[in-house]
């Protein structure tokens, strides 16, 4: 297994720059991934399924799409890594997320469902991307009209659920 060092600017569009920033210097990123699912656990797991179906404020995501939108997320981002991984060169469509979490009904689904797809999305994941080789990790492509290394898209999956953890601790005081 490969240590997946922190990408450098130009392997990644600004706008992902927050996500990667999160992820702390010289953090082992496998046992990052293998941690976020025991902590989304703890953090949201004990709200009742109408807690999690509830905004802490009109206008914004209940907790259960914030775990939709980060399984679709998970599922996008962990998508681009293997297709440009795999040396596929075709440049990849964005994705909306307002879209993504509009298109179903995360609120109907139980808050343990969400909890555990994330589990099995990121099991998974591990599983995949613990292989990569180093050749592999710097390979990069097109997403959303942006160059992308592997690498990139890898820091960006751990950083994006830490900013959705950060802001559940404020949003519901966890």
């Amino acid at each position: 297994m490969i240590t997946i060092i922190r990408p450098q600017s130009d392997e990644y569009a600004v706008f992902y720059a927050g996500y990667v920033g999160r992820v702390p210097e010289g953090a082992d990123l496998f046992a990052l991934y293998a941690e976020q699912p025991g902590t989304l656990n703890m953090l949201v797991g004990s709200m009742t399924d109408e807690e999690a179906a509830t905004p802490h404020k009109t206008g914004e995501w209940s907790v259960k799409q914030i775990l939709g939108h980060i399984n679709d997320t998970e599922r996008v981002f962990a998508y681009r890594a293997l297709r440009i991984g795999r040396g596929d060169t075709t440049p990849l469509a964005g994705f909306d997320q307002d879209q993504y979490v509009a298109g179903t009904d995360f609120n109907a689904r139980s808050l343990q469902g969400l909890l555990d797809e994330f589990s099995a999305l990121r099991t998974a994941n591990l599983l995949c991307f613990r292989v990569l080789t180093e050749a592999e990790v710097d390979r990069r492509g097109v997403a959303s009209e942006n160059p992308v290394s592997v690498r990139a898209l890898l820091y960006v999956l751990a950083g994006h659920v830490m900013h959705h953890i950060e802001s559940m601790k404020v949003d519901y005081n966890r």
